[in-house]
């Protein structure tokens, strides 16, 4: 099972990531995070934030998410995963791949502003420290219009968002995923 997430820097994907990993594991479910921000400073560090250089970096985690979710490892992307077009091909591509739009109001995302992004986002154009990118301020983010699972965390708490998600996930487990629960259920 691959968890898309999808969402505005800031939404909540990885804590939420963090913690449903957390229950997981407490079950005896195998499961992997890939974090969009890390495997950028190792994998992907190649890339810029283009438009062509951010679907190649999406590319090349669910790749890396196909390797994990084969071994029956519940597998996590938590990236902004902006562009509708690549979640598309890596549905196509992968199996049981599930989109998880992690949303959250831009106002409610620029007040919490936990890497100082939106700040900079927010500068103005003759400022030299002005980001130039920052998904939903000045670059494209498509809304999943289907995405499998809908959190907003300006609305539920960290505690509610993690039980929503931790439900669709024991609920839509894989045979392979659910094999290896149901095992380690029984010692």
């Amino acid at each position: 099972m691959i968890l898309l997430f999808c969402g505005l820097s800031g939404a909540g994907k990885t804590t939420l990531a963090k913690n449903v990993a957390l229950e997981l594991i407490e079950l005896g479910i195998r499961t992997e995070i890939i974090d969009g921000d890390e495997y950028r400073q190792e994998i992907c560090k190649d890339l810029g934030f283009s438009k062509a250089d951010r679907c190649e970096n999406i590319r090349r985690l669910g790749f890396i998410a196909s390797r994990f979710s084969a071994q029956g490892i519940v597998t996590i992307v938590s990236a902004i995963n902006p562009y509708d077009e690549v979640r598309r091909e890596l549905i196509a591509k992968y199996n049981h791949v599930h989109i998880i739009h992690v949303d959250c109001p831009v106002d409610r995302l620029i007040s919490r502003d936990t890497k100082g992004l939106y700040e900079r986002a927010l500068l103005p154009d003759s400022h030299p420290d002005k980001l130039r990118n920052l998904t939903g301020i000045n670059d494209q983010f498509d809304v999943p219009y289907d995405a499998d699972l809908y959190i907003n965390t300006s609305q539920d708490n960290v505690k509610q968002s993690t039980s929503l998600l931790l439900y669709y996930i024991l609920s839509n487990l894989p045979t392979t995923e659910r094999s290896v629960y149901n095992m380690t259920d029984s010692f």
